[in-house]
């Protein structure tokens, strides 16, 4: 097993990595709308998934995994009414290719933030 750690994308907030390696499969922690720097992106539902989407990218290149190679997504949303929303930023990444996933409405998420994805990719 491999730790996955890059500085372009928040660290942990508590006792996890930002990813692992087994075999040639990444799994990624649960990203959410903190920049680089551990500060939270405000505003809109949408600005707070490309902010995920951005942490996302960068752990996965750490990895050697792009969102071409990822294989499962799992969404969650602090608000189901805001799906639409998500899921239009969602396809800006997963147009071509579009990995299983599963989206899960929840009662709540670190520091309150709308929305958390974690994935499963392949490593090239």
């Amino acid at each position: 097993m491999k730790i996955v750690h890059t500085s372009k994308a928040p660290d942990a907030i508590g006792p996890y990595s930002q990813g692992v390696i087994v075999n040639n499969m990444f799994y990624s922690s649960g990203q959410i709308p903190l920049n680089a720097e551990g500060e939270l992106v405000q505003g809109t539902v949408e600005e707070q998934t490309h902010q995920v989407f951005k942490n996302m990218q960068a752990v996965l290149e750490e990895a050697g995994a792009s969102f071409e190679t990822v294989v499962k997504a799992t969404v969650f949303i602090k608000d189901m009414n805001d799906f639409p929303r998500i899921n239009e930023v969602y396809g800006e990444y997963f147009s071509s290719h579009k990995p299983a996933r599963s989206c899960v409405e929840v009662a709540r998420l670190p520091k309150d933030v709308l929305v958390e994805i974690e994935v499963i990719a392949l490593v090239k």
